[in-house]
């Protein structure tokens, strides 16, 4: 794989590749990395859309990013996608799709243009003690010894931290902080998820540091993810041609080993419920999404808890059929198997149907609800929440066909199977009722009104997702097939169960980048590919982070034992008039 970086190949467009008319392309999944796959074979493979196949299991295209009305006058969002500037392959892809809002623009251009109007950010991170916003909201509050691990892990290479989790390398000080608090609401890490994924988020996103607390890092789509960027993708897929065949499950597909290659010989699927197989050449590239986070999910309403389910579906039992034919094809039980019962599994959609809940949520915002601008700016994190509930409002309207006098939370409990603090029992086996119960307690709403505010002003519709943290269990190299394995000539895998460097699983930005990494190399596009943002590797963005870590202090007014200090003063002085100088001045160390 050849990565690159600056402008020079950023807008450049391939030359058509060798063999590129003689191409056919079956894609197992159509979310994200299986869309995405589909542009970059149509717009820099030069790849006729009618030989690319979309074999998709749902009646729907968007896999996890979703949006939809459900029938019980209601709606339905299992999770939201944040985003920045530097999804370089994100972008690069969306730069070349059609907006469906706006004449002339294309996803991109629409999304910079909303962010640049209406920047993103929160006004309230923490609640507690019923709907009041904690007083060092805006600190991380890490200890000396807490900031300590965390350079520690920052130091500290992958391969010595294979089989470790999260609190094999933090103690009970940086999980007490406000810094990790905001990290695993945020992100939806847990203690016992892997320190190497945490590792590389810390690597990844060390340019947010700063934004971390009031959500200034991050961007978010106008509308439901699926509206506003699955309908204008599928929408530019299918104007090339490319071919959706939904209702279709791939049950295996056959690898052919020889000579140290590998080439994917057969497809056995069952399409609209009859079996059949694809015999394939050299020529025919096939594309897997191999696992998925909402595979399984179930529904509740507001009457009833979403049915518990822990049985894997089309694209695990896939993998499965595949990593038999090769160790090299991953170990999907290590993602999706005896996942802990306290893990993430709920999330909940409330649809307010009245304006009863506007106060507590502008209390908190500052903002008002219909102003078409950001509300929440994200998650708000309830600190003394027995499940450590979150809550969002984004931009209203969140869909298109909302009723205007209609307002949409998103909530989700990262502990499930602890009982909560109003609702005595845990999140799993509550109503989409008694999950609105629980946030009315937690927002400061009178205990009197709780209960026919619940029933009456709102309609809730609870998710249950078995696998939904998957990506985070603990793993070690391997465990995650490559990209494009060895040898292969015409098989890949895509998205957030496929492995690719340095980039961070749980993002739009990883299922684009591998989808943009396997087309490039099976086809061998005469263009690289962007490389994620080098953030860690750039010390004016490690000096700021080690001012607002510390809670924006400079380095002569840190805690530090006094020969610390003393050589701290010294180096100040040593370096004074110096470009190391200026980058400390600049991140204000000094």
């Amino acid at each position: 794989m050849r990565y690159t970086n600056g402008n020079y190949e950023a807008f450049a467009r391939p030359r058509k590749p060798e063999g590129a008319d003689r191409v056919s392309a079956y894609i197992v999944g159509g979310g994200l990395a299986g869309m995405s796959a589909a542009a970059f074979l149509v717009r820099d493979g030069q790849v006729d859309g009618d030989r690319i196949h979309i074999l998709e299991e749902l009646p729907v295209s968007g896999g996890s990013l979703d949006g939809k009305v459900a029938s019980r006058d209601g709606f339905v969002v299992r999770g939201g996608r944040e985003m920045e500037a530097h999804f370089e392959c994100l972008w690069d892809m969306f730069r070349s799709v059609p907006s469906l809002e706006t004449e002339n623009a294309s996803v991109l251009d629409e999304f910079y243009w909303l962010d640049h109007d209406d920047p993103n950010s929160s006004n309230c991170r923490m609640i507690h003690n019923r709907g009041e916003r904690v007083a060092d909201d805006g600190d991380f509050t890490l200890t000396k010894k807490a900031q300590k691990e965390l350079v520690e892990l920052f130091m500290t290479t992958e391969d010595e931290l294979e089989g470790k989790q999260i609190d094999d390398v933090f103690g009970e000080e940086f999980f007490e902080s406000n810094f990790w608090l905001y990290w695993c609401s945020m992100f939806a890490f847990e203690k016992w998820h892997s320190a190497i994924e945490m590792r590389r988020y810390v690597m990844r996103f060390i340019h947010h540091i700063k934004g971390l607390p009031d959500f200034t890092a991050l961007k978010f789509t106008r509308y439901n993810q699926y509206e506003s960027l699955v309908k204008p993708l599928v929408s530019y897929l299918k104007s090339h041609g490319v071919r959706f065949e939904h209702d279709t499950t791939v049950r295996n597909v056959l690898v052919d080993f020889e000579g140290g290659t590998k080439t994917a010989r057969k497809l056995l699927l069952t399409q609209e419920g009859a079996d059949k197989e694809i015999d394939l050449t050299e020529e025919d590239l096939v594309f897997v999404t191999n696992g998925s986070i909402t595979e399984s999910t179930t529904e509740g309403d507001h009457h009833t808890p979403a049915p518990v389910t822990h049985e894997p579906g089309g694209s695990w039992t896939l993998w499965e059929n595949l990593a038999a034919q090769s160790p090299e094809f991953g170990n999907p039980g290590v993602f999706y198997k005896n996942l802990p019962d306290r893990s993430w599994f709920v999330s909940a959609t409330v649809t307010w149907k009245n304006e009863e809940i506007a106060p507590y949520l502008e209390g908190l915002t500052k903002r008002k609800l219909h102003t078409g601008r950001i509300v929440s700016g994200g998650i708000i994190t309830i600190k003394d929440s027995n499940w450590l509930m979150s809550f969002a409002t984004h931009r209203q309207p969140h869909f298109k066909e909302q009723p205007a006098d209609e307002n949409l939370t998103w909530v989700y409990g990262l502990l499930s199977d602890v009982p909560g603090n109003y609702i005595k029992k845990p999140i799993e086996q509550c109503t989409g009722e008694e999950i609105a119960q629980e946030l009315l307690y937690h927002l400061g709403v009178p205990l009197t009104d709780i209960d026919r505010m619940a029933k009456e002003s709102c309609i809730v519709i609870p998710t249950y997702m078995p696998f939904i943290t998957s990506y985070f269990m603990v793993r070690k190299s391997g465990d995650r097939p490559l990209v494009v394995p060895n040898g292969s000539k015409n098989l890949a895998f895509i998205g957030n169960f496929a492995e690719t460097e340095r980039d961070t699983v749980f993002t739009t930005e990883y299922s684009v980048r591998t989808a943009m990494e396997a087309v490039y190399q099976l086809l061998d596009i005469e263009r690289g590919v962007p490389e994620v943002f080098a953030s860690a590797y750039d010390v004016r963005m490690l000096a700021q982070a080690v001012y607002y870590l510390s809670d924006r202090k400079k380095i002569d007014e840190m805690d530090m034992p006094f020969v610390e200090r003393k050589l701290a003063e010294k180096f100040v002085k040593k370096i004074d008039n110096t470009y190391i100088s200026d980058v400390l001045k600049d991140a204000r160390l000094i």
